[in-house]
């Protein structure tokens, strides 16, 4: 059984945040000018006092997500891709969990994310990990295919290991 591992991101694995992301946008939906910015430009996220890290599988890269710090104590949890043929191997949970484990060490009040409503796994994930469903307020997404905005405030995040 070959077992999903997690490592931090390193300038070298750069093409990887940048090939996986487009990989899955462009299936499901249209790469935008805002994934341009964010997937050519990681080492920004690092620099900004976000994280990044992959998932690694018989030495192979197959997926990677990003906690994005966007304000003091806020953070997004971004730019979650595992390549199709690696689905179904829990390497989405472990990432998730491997960047809300950074966001608690980095004292975050609440992780964000924005997703659509038609990644069915994705959303179950999110509310098996604790994310809820939330009003947007009055700002649109910077995303046209993001409808759904979930929040969870890390004082509720406790890392399950089912």
């Amino acid at each position: 059984l070959q077992e999903v591992e997690i490592i931090d991101y390193k300038p070298r694995y750069k093409n990887f945040f940048r090939d996986l992301n487009y990989e899955w946008i462009g299936k499901y939906f249209k790469i935008e000018d805002y994934d341009r910015v964010v997937l050519e430009n990681p080492d920004r996220i690092i620099r900004k006092g976000g994280y990044i890290c992959f998932a690694i599988m018989d030495g192979e890269i197959i997926g990677t997500c990003a906690l994005m710090k966007m304000a003091d104590g806020i953070y997004e949890l971004t730019k979650m891709a595992v390549t199709e043929k690696a689905q179904g191997k829990q390497a989405g949970k472990k990432l998730a969990y491997a960047c809300l484990d950074k966001a608690k060490e980095l004292g975050a009040d609440t992780v964000f994310l924005e997703s659509n409503k038609s990644l069915t796994p994705a959303i179950t994930m999110y509310r098996k990990l604790g994310f809820i469903e939330m009003p947007k307020g009055n700002e649109k997404s910077i995303y046209q295919r993001a409808n759904i905005y979930m929040e969870l405030k890390m004082k509720d995040y406790e890392r399950k290991l089912s």
